[in-house]
């Protein structure tokens, strides 16, 4: 017995695996995005009609930008207009104006850093209308929000006033019930039906990696694969000369 010993610990065998019982979990702060519903082009026509009109432009241009840039609530409702770049068609994602059920506060970026995001070119062309209007409204006064507060201009807009004006203009329109989360997730959708690279998706949506990007569309991922088909016999065939 002590020679089958001697003979293990000269080959440096090891009886028993040590890191057995060692369970690997995934970390509990890891980022989740929640699945939403991707609006019809047809719906989506209709709601951008509905938000042009609608009375409270801060709300109006809110919601447009979360479908137009895939911007979470509290990342527009955060912007200050020295994160907007009227001339370049881009804005920064900095800050959130959040609320967990207390008082609305200011957090950081949901994954800890900013990003830069395009606007597109309807979208930007309102927003500079909006900033010709707020001025009016404004003037010279210190205030450095884009969508400030109705009874303190010192502040972002309420939290819940997107959400409250989407389910209005939803039953309005006779739409099935939109949420204001459904708006980011139109935008990552249509972004990867139109081919945007995966790792694109992920960095415009703020995503801490392309992982959470998979998982949130992994159903579009899988329709979009089923269209790559390549038949070895359409490779091998001539092709017809010019």
């Amino acid at each position: 017995m002590r020679e089958v010993q001697v003979l293990s610990l000269n080959l440096e065998l090891v009886a028993r695996n040590p890191v057995a019982p060692v369970k690997i979990r995934a970390p509990r702060d890891l980022p989740r995005e929640r699945a939403g519903r991707t609006l019809e082009p047809e719906e989506m026509a209709r709601l951008l009609e509905a938000l042009d009109a609608y009375p409270d432009r801060r709300v109006g241009l809110a919601l447009r930008l979360m479908l137009a840039c895939g911007l979470r609530r509290g990342e527009a409702l955060g912007l200050q207009w020295e994160d907007v770049d009227l001339e370049a068609g881009t804005l920064h994602v900095r800050r959130a104006w959040s609320t967990d059920g207390a008082k609305p506060h200011l957090t950081g970026p949901k994954t800890g850093r900013g990003r830069a995001v395009p606007i597109p070119h309807a979208t930007l062309l309102r927003l500079r209308e909006y900033r010709e209007w707020w001025g009016e409204m404004f003037g010279l006064l210190p205030i450095p929000w884009v969508f400030p507060g109705t009874g303190d201009p010192s502040r972002p807009l309420d939290p819940n006033s997107p959400n409250h004006a989407l389910r209005r203009i939803a039953k309005r329109l006779g739409l099935p019930p939109i949420r204001v989360h459904d708006l980011r997730h139109t935008y990552g959708s249509f972004l990867l039906a139109q081919g945007a690279p995966l790792e694109l998706v992920a960095e415009r949506m703020g995503h801490a990696n392309p992982t959470i990007t998979l998982n949130v569309y992994r159903h579009l991922l899988k329709e979009e694969r089923r269209g790559w088909v390549i038949d070895p016999e359409d490779l091998t065939r001539p092709r017809p000369r010019a």
